[in-house]
């Protein structure tokens, strides 16, 4: 050892709190967090999810109170998934301009449009009667082009109502090109396209469906989501959607997928998105209520652990409690 240069010694640096504070390289801020929201139709009070306690489908008022709590939490965004009355084989009610999203983002624009940025999911397992994310053919598998003129019409009927950001996240081929084309050609060049870029196959989503209400009436979706053994395949689909002009990617889900997330925001060169997904919310719930973990310390770690792999922006049902927990 050089006596000039004697061995150092880490533990200094995390004796106290206040240290520890000092030195802390990763994280999380308020304003990188994103609170997705249920909003439902045809209902008087909020619904409780049971599989995600904590969470409820919104009517459209009580949506507005939790998105004035998240504002003032210093929430970065929201991100509004609608849940409509009736649905069909097309998915009618998803571009419908008096549909429960597009209403909704009309009030969320007015309400707090100058404090968050209001974003909403582009899909359409929610509106359909067959619970996939696009039109049918005959043979009942996924018509990929035909899909596209739908999500094209939704980005727009979303954009005339509102929404700062679309977020299309059917994993169709073409699809970012698509909306980016139907955004510009009906005047709205200035609205960010964030594309679930990296979007698995994932037996995560489970308590999602009972949120949405949009899990497939047959079959899954492993035909266009993808497949939880690639790692690669998740760059390829990142350096496709940016170039047809996506301005944010997503990686989901999150936590069983830190390695996609550290790829992605190391090649990438637009802001890269996690999602904590229910799954992963519910995991932590669950033990917390059976005393199994310290609740609050498994949030900030697990959303620490998703900025640390490179997310610059995380997706956390979370957003409002870990943003005044991070104040």
């Amino acid at each position: 050892m050089n006596a000039r240069f004697p061995a150092a010694r880490p533990r200094r640096l995390r004796r106290t709190p206040a240290l520890r504070r000092l030195v802390a390289q990763t994280r999380p801020r308020p304003e990188e967090l994103i609170l997705p929201v249920f909003v439902k139709e045809g209902i008087d009070e909020p619904n409780p999810v049971v599989s995600m306690p904590g969470v409820v489908q919104h009517t459209r008022d009580s949506v507005r109170k939790a998105a004035q709590e998240a504002a003032e939490a210093g929430v970065g965004g929201l991100m509004v998934f609608g849940i409509p009355q009736y649905k069909d084989e097309r998915g009618s009610a998803a571009d419908d301009p008096g549909g429960v999203v597009q209403r909704t983002l009309r009030d969320l624009d007015s309400d707090v449009g100058d404090a968050l940025v209001v974003m909403a999911d582009l899909c359409l397992d929610e509106y359909t009667a067959h619970g996939h994310c696009g039109l049918l053919t005959p043979t009942g598998e996924v018509d990929n082009d035909a899909t596209l003129e739908r999500y094209a019409s939704i980005a727009v009927a979303q954009a005339a109502a509102g929404v700062q950001v679309v977020a299309p996240s059917g994993m169709m081929d073409g699809q970012v090109a698509a909306i980016r084309a139907a955004l510009d050609g009906a005047g709205y060049t200035q609205v960010p396209i964030l594309a679930y870029a990296a979007k698995y196959s994932s037996a995560f989503y489970g308590p999602f469906r009972d949120a949405a209400e949009g899990a497939p009436r047959f079959g899954d979706r492993s035909g266009y989501q993808q497949d939880p053994a690639n790692a690669d395949e998740a760059l390829r689909e990142v350096a496709l959607d940016v170039a047809e002009g996506a301005d944010m990617v997503m990686v989901k889900p999150g936590l069983a997928y830190l390695d996609i997330i550290a790829k992605v925001a190391r090649e990438c060169l637009v802001p890269v998105s996690a999602y904590q997904v229910s799954g992963e919310y519910a995991m932590v719930e669950a033990a917390a209520e059976k005393g199994w973990l310290d609740r609050d310390r498994a949030v900030l770690e697990t959303l620490t652990g998703l900025r640390r792999a490179g997310a610059a922006q995380i997706l956390t049902y979370w957003a409002t409690e870990a943003a005044r927990m991070l104040r």
